[in-house]
């Protein structure tokens, strides 16, 4: 198969090499509209797309909009303290009245795993993108970084990329090991034993609690955010911040002395800085962490358009 023909972006997982490659270059087209002194292109004029948000955000909700505003879509946020949820609407009611008034696309962020699949299966006429739900996935963010990886080294293909830290709640590390396994890439989880979910080698990644071995000969290092939200609620994970920052958190000097000289670090934000990542690094020759941001515009633009069955505009409008 070739191409992205699918309705909805629920997950990475099940989707084709072929589909996420397609996904990846649609991006890479759509880049060139947001280095433009204009960034608009007609391409989804007359669309609607409603970001549904009912958990926090800022990095995605914003690219999403912005990425839709420059496809020229019409666009509409509803967040969780402004909906009928706080009232006892359900998420189904709620939906099934936003695709009354015939949305092209919601968007949606869920604090529950598969709530943009049952949005999915529960409106036939409207695309339902995944911007995040509970620990299964968050799609986009995979993407782009496995964009922002592409652009940088050239190919996903055969490249090690060690993903540090929550790994038991992390939508983002589910949606990265799905893709980046998919496109070919060896893939390393690290982390606390009491972090990483049992029987996570049978996605086929490896596991290491110990950072110097996880990131040894790693072409990237993708650092994840400690969720504290997350982990109040299910008890203690490890003794202190202090303590795991001293294990697991990156510094220039773990780097210079157990990582490549030309390793990427990554972030998917917002950073504890002073614990996962020191500045020094966060803002260093490493990062790459700000293309990430940028990437994901170009990435959610190439989603949307896609999703509403978009076959070719993106490489004539991309740099025109």
């Amino acid at each position: 198969m070739t191409g992205f023909v699918r309705k909805d972006l629920i997950g990475l997982q099940g989707l084709s090499a072929d589909e996420i490659g397609y996904v990846l270059d649609v991006a890479d087209q759509f880049r060139f509209v947001n280095l433009r002194s204009i960034k608009k292109v007609p391409t989804l004029r007359g669309k609607s797309v409603v970001h549904l948000f009912l958990e926090p955000s800022t990095r995605t909700r914003t690219s999403f909009d912005i990425a839709a505003k420059r496809l020229s879509a019409d666009t509409f946020s509803i967040s969780g303290g402004s909906s009928s949820t706080t009232k006892g609407e359900t998420l189904l009611d709620t939906a099934r009245n936003l695709a009354a008034m015939h949305p092209d696309i919601i968007v949606l962020r869920h604090a529950r795993a598969g709530a943009p699949g049952l949005l999915s299966d529960a409106l036939p006429n409207t695309s339902i993108i995944n911007a995040g739900d509970g620990r299964h996935e968050h799609p986009t963010q995979a993407l782009l970084d496995m964009l922002t990886i592409r652009r940088a080294l050239g190919g996903l293909k055969g490249r090690t990329v060690t993903i540090v830290g929550d790994i038991t709640h992390s939508r983002v590390a589910r949606s990265n090991i799905w893709g980046l396994r998919t496109m070919g890439a060896k893939v390393r989880v690290c982390g606390p034993r009491t972090l990483i979910p049992p029987g996570i080698e049978e996605l086929g990644v490896e596991v290491h609690d110990n950072l110097q071995d996880g990131i040894r000969k790693a072409d990237v290092v993708m650092m994840l955010r400690i969720q504290k939200e997350r982990l109040s609620r299910g008890g203690h994970f490890f003794p202190t911040s202090r303590e795991y920052s001293r294990m697991f958190g990156l510094n220039r000097e773990k780097l210079r002395r157990w990582a490549r000289k030309d390793v990427l670090i990554m972030h998917p934000g917002p950073i504890n800085r002073g614990v996962e990542l020191e500045p020094e690094v966060a803002d260093g020759e490493w990062s790459v962490i700000l293309d990430q941001v940028e990437n994901g515009v170009a990435v959610r633009m190439a989603v949307m358009y896609l999703v509403l069955g978009g076959e070719g505009a993106a490489r004539r409008e991309g740099r025109g």
